[in-house]
């Protein structure tokens, strides 16, 4: 979801029933469910915000709706300008205008709530053991083993197949050119994706590497009217996900270098792709791929991510500050991100030529910047708490929806493992926590929460991409009043089924920018068969407002 997700419902109003006269044949919902939502997501950096809100609300209110999930950074609401501030006020004074709720959204996890307060709170992922040799002062990274994807270059090849490449289609979809390419005398050009099933335009290698180390991977890139974007993704032989990152060429691009980060984990061997998966149109040309480890990059400082620098030969574990101290790198390749360097001061009991083993933890962001909190962390708890406060006193709303979803790591740094928990009982903590801030502050608040990390046919389950441990199970953790948000419409059925007979009360969050609405009628057709269904929200990624009114008159039941 996301790129994303996020999404919401609640309370026990009466139920309307209809008698529908005509054409009885047709499948026409009879319940007006209590909450009818539209989605809203703002920065709200300039007052032009302020004035597409106000419309919103207005149409949505005339066609029935009755409440406005706004989603808008609020949770570093301490953060904001003045002015941002002035504008939530009107937002506020708009709604009560139109007798629309406002709904905030806050502490996404999965989309790093808490970061702009300390970037040190983003879960860490291990690197352990890497090697160093002092050399004047100074610790000098060395590779203990040469990961490398062979002929990256496309050199080597014969007619349109590339050595130890496999890719879809040579000589159908995909062509080693000569006459475009970024260096060398070759690329391999992709078209004609969309004549073949599920529009596949890929190539992909086999890579040798190191458990628990930090990589970079690079290519180039040239585009002609693509749709979609392409993909790199770094997958396991048991199909896990170390990494997706989506690639924003345009419609038309010249050579572009592409570079994204991910971590081994355990394994010692990932299979590297890129290109398009069901792509519908274009051609594209790729280049120079090539993989490279990297060392004290995107490091996170706090308790539960602890640096260890011992001596490679006895163990000794030398102490910052006194033996080394670590700082910013001035030499360091700027793409690579922020990279430290081991500097060795006088008086160290490190001495020149000792090779040291290092562990540390990096943070990493997924699908182009996703990147997710640690919830073991105390202070993330505190972070939120007062900007809850904030947010109370600016709009008095009545009900918070959480936004817990897609929560892409956790289980890798200390403060998680050290607990005890399972992963489930992780989240479930921490929703319990977050529940437990909302009623403090306004003990009446209902709670809404977006489905997927608490529902076993979605994302509560195991090996979820960067997440050391398990989701299973994670809604038997969570206070039983909240109303969870369904949102995977495919597994409707299941979905809402499983929560009702938990008991917990349901909501649906549908539409996402499609050209009509034939998901609402079905996700409607399910809550009317679902005990304890709220309601149902209008939920646009993409600002497409478009089908908003009919979209009331089908929650509300108008005719017009």
């Amino acid at each position: 979801m996301n790129n994303h997700c996020t999404k919401p419902l609640l309370s026990i109003v009466g139920i309307l029933i209809f008698l529908i006269p005509h054409n009885i044949s047709e499948s026409v919902q009879q319940t007006t469910f209590p909450l009818r939502w539209v989605y809203v997501s703002r920065n709200l950096d300039n007052d032009r915000h302020v004035e597409e809100i106000q419309e919103i609300v207005r149409t949505a209110s005339s066609h029935g709706l009755n409440g406005m999930v706004f989603a808008a950074g609020l949770d570093a609401l301490e953060l904001k300008s003045q002015a941002y501030v002035n504008r939530l006020k009107k937002i506020g004074q708009i709604c009560k205008r139109y007798r629309m709720e406002i709904i905030p959204m806050i502490y996404s996890v999965g989309y790093g709530s808490g970061l702009a307060f300390d970037r040190n709170l983003a879960e860490g992922l291990p690197v352990r053991d890497v090697l160093f040799q002092v050399k004047d002062q100074k610790a000098q990274f060395v590779q203990d083993h040469q990961a490398q994807i062979i002929n990256g270059g496309f050199e080597e090849h014969r007619h349109n197949q590339v050595d130890k490449f496999t890719h879809d289609h040579p000589g159908k979809v995909s062509f080693v050119d000569d006459q475009v390419f970024k260096s060398g005398t070759v690329s391999l050009r992709f078209e004609n994706v969309e004549r073949y099933p599920y529009g596949l335009g890929r190539l992909m290698q086999e890579v040798k590497l190191r458990p628990f180390r930090h990589y970079e991977v690079s290519f180039w890139v040239k585009s002609e009217n693509t749709s979609p974007g392409l993909q790199l993704k770094v997958l396991t032989s048991d199909k896990r996900t170390l990494l997706m990152w989506n690639v924003q060429t345009g419609t038309n691009r010249d050579w572009l270098i592409i570079r994204a980060k991910f971590n081994s984990m355990n394994y010692d061997k990932v299979k590297i792709y890129v290109g398009m998966w069901n792509g519908r149109s274009g051609r594209y040309w790729i280049d120079d791929i090539n993989i490279k480890e990297l060392a004290l990059t995107d490091i996170i400082r706090r308790s539960g991510t602890p640096l260890v620098v011992r001596n490679e030969v006895d163990d000794v574990i030398f102490s910052e500050g006194r033996d080394y101290l670590l700082l910013s790198s001035r030499t360091t390749d700027v793409t690579s991100g922020d990279a430290k360097m081991i500097v060795i001061p006088g008086g160290s009991r490190i001495k020149d030529s000792v090779k040291l083993r290092v562990t540390y933890y990096h943070g990493m962001a997924v699908r182009n910047g996703q990147v997710t909190v640690c919830m073991s962390d105390p202070k993330l708890y505190a972070i939120w708490e007062k900007q809850l406060q904030l947010i109370q006193e600016v709009l008095s709303p009545r009900r918070y929806f959480l936004s817990m979803d897609e929560i892409r790591a956790g289980g890798t740094c200390q403060s998680c493992s050290q607990r005890g928990l399972t992963m489930a009982q992780i989240l479930g903590d921490c929703i319990t926590r977050q529940h437990k801030i909302i009623h403090h502050i306004n003990p009446g608040a209902e709670v809404f929460i977006w489905s997927d990390m608490l529902d076993p046919n979605h994302n509560a389950h195991n090996d979820y991409f960067l997440v050391n441990g398990d989701f299973s199970g994670s809604w038997k953790y969570i206070p039983k009043d909240m109303v969870i948000v369904c949102w995977h419409y495919d597994k409707r059925h299941k979905s809402l089924d499983h929560f009702s007979s938990q008991g917990f009360r349901t909501m649906a969050g549908a539409y996402y920018d499609a050209d009509n609405l034939d998901h609402v009628k079905g996700w409607l057709d399910q809550l009317e068969r679902t005990p304890g269904a709220q309601g149902i929200m209008y939920t646009t990624w993409r600002n497409k407002y478009g089908l908003l009114a009919e979209f009331g008159n089908m929650a509300a039941k108008k005719t017009h």
